[in-house]
Order: structure tokens, then sequence, then C-alpha cells
């Protein structure tokens, strides 16, 4: 089972490196299922059911979502009917929502869920790992393997959430921070995890938002709005092979479209490249 998981989908910008990319990338990788983080895809706050439903279009088979969950206003009536799309488990119990989705591809069946951070964050959340905890026990008799989406702001938590769960989960991937972190790695009892899959949007920028703006509030302290920015569109995600039989992970690869410049010439070049399949374009 070849799971493709796409990292925090910025704006429009996002939306657009998705479309035009996607499908050939899947074809490239063999991919079996798509799951992407998209609680920033609608003008880089929140989501929309006709967005969700877009991005299903162009080929991603959940979504998982985060602190912006409800950012976008009648968001809250539109959630309960979208399919295959969850809102974090540790939000408050009164909030609408289903708490995780299960989907089936080739007869296996992936259960997938979020978590928020309890530090720096903006919604309220309960423990995460008491939810992880629930909604692992919820999990247990109805699919095969078990994906987290932990979007939190701080290494320890998700590193611990890791820890906890290895040997009951398949993966736990990390979102939120919006840089893709070189800590990809498989736990002893079988966990795929990654800090941080990085930001599918304008790299152009400071994280998906125009870097100009963010700079000069760090230079003066003086509120600003922060306009999400257009150019240089990549995808991060991360790539986890999940054997049928065990649930358990076998392997685990970042995955960055195109890939970042490394020489100063690619970086003034700034060109696309068109050989996804190459191992050399999977960054590491």
């Amino acid at each position: 089972m070849r799971l493709l998981f796409i990292g925090d989908i910025v704006g429009r910008p996002g939306r657009r490196v998705l479309a035009e990319n996607l499908g050939k990338i899947k074809d490239s990788l063999k991919v079996n299922a798509v799951v992407a983080n998209a609680e920033n895809v609608a003008g880089g706050n929140g989501i929309t059911k006709n967005i969700a439903e877009t991005l299903f279009k162009y080929g991603i088979d959940a979504i998982t979502l985060g602190d912006h969950t409800w950012d976008q206003r009648c968001f809250e009536s539109e959630i309960d009917s979208i399919e295959n799309l969850c809102r974090p488990a540790n939000l408050p119990g009164k909030n609408p929502g289903k708490e995780y989705v299960i989907i089936e591809k080739d007869g296996f069946k992936l259960g997938i869920f979020s978590l928020l951070g309890q530090t720096l964050m903006k919604l309220k959340a309960n423990c995460p790992y008491e939810a992880a905890d629930r909604i692992i026990d919820a999990l247990k008799d109805k699919c095969d393997a078990v994906f987290l989406d932990f979007h939190a702001e701080t290494t320890s938590e998700k590193v611990s959430m890791a820890w906890h769960l290895d040997g009951r989960a398949a993966v736990v991937a990390g979102t939120h921070t919006h840089i893709p972190t070189a800590d990809a790695r498989i736990f002893p009892q079988g966990l795929a995890y990654i800090t941080d899959v990085g930001m599918t949007g304008p790299w152009n920028s400071c994280l998906g938002r125009k870097w100009d703006v963010i700079l000069q509030k760090f230079l003066d302290g003086r509120p600003r709005s922060f306009v999400m920015a257009e150019g240089d569109e990549r995808i991060c995600a991360c790539i986890f092979d999940i054997d049928k039989a065990s649930g358990r992970s076998l392997e685990i690869s970042p995955f960055v479209y195109p890939p970042f410049p490394r020489t100063k010439s690619e970086a003034e070049a700034n060109a696309p490249c068109e050989n996804i399949g190459n191992s050399d374009e999977v960054s590491q």
C-alpha cells in the first residue's frame, strides 16, 4: 500500500500546482492513495466545501485539517456533508465534523485522523495523547492500518506522539510549520514518522505569505496583513509504503516537486524538472 501525504496546501498557488501535477505524480510513483492537509487552502485560511470537492477531483482521497478549520464563514454548516474530510479529533466534542475517516483501496482499509498540538495554537484543543488513544481504539476493528496527521507547533509534541503510537499506528506525519524536516524514519515497531512534511504552495514567500511584509514586521514590530504570495509553486509531500499484512510501515520517503534548487545556477534558473520518476528528485 503506497500512500502519498501532501503537506499544508496554501491558497490558489497550492491548488494550481496540484491541479497541474498530481495526476502524473500518482502515475509515476504508483501511488495507491492520497491524503492531504488542506486547512490553508482557501486564501491561506481554512477551507470550503466547494474547494474540498475540487481537491477530490484532482485525485485526493481524504482531507485532514488543523487550527484554521473554522476560518471560512459558514464552513461549520458544510463540514458534516463532506465525505472523507475530518477535523482535528481533539477539538471539544460539540464541534461538528468527523473525527476520522476510513478509505479503502484494493481491499485495504486505512483509518485517517488528525490532532492539534496544545502549545502556541489558536484553537482550544483537548489532550492529543488521550484523543489518540480513543481514536486508535475506535479504529482497531475497522481498518488495516492507521494514519495520523499531527498538526502542532512544537517538535517535542510531535516526536512524543510517535513514541506514544509506535506499534499501534502506521504513520505519524507532522504538519503546521510549513518547513520540511530532515528526520524521516521508521520507529522500532514499524511506525513511519516525520516532524513536518512541509508546505504545498508558493515558495517565493515566507510560509506562503509575501516575504517582504513579514520581514518588515520583524524589523519594526508593527502589525500588517499577511498577504498570499505567488510564484515558485512546489509540492511538499511524503511517500509511505505500508505492509498490507501487518499494517506497519516499511519505508518513508520525503518528496518535493519540483525539487528545491541546491546550487546558485539552479536557483537562478528556477526551472521545473519534468522527469518526476527519477530517484534524484525525491528530497530525503
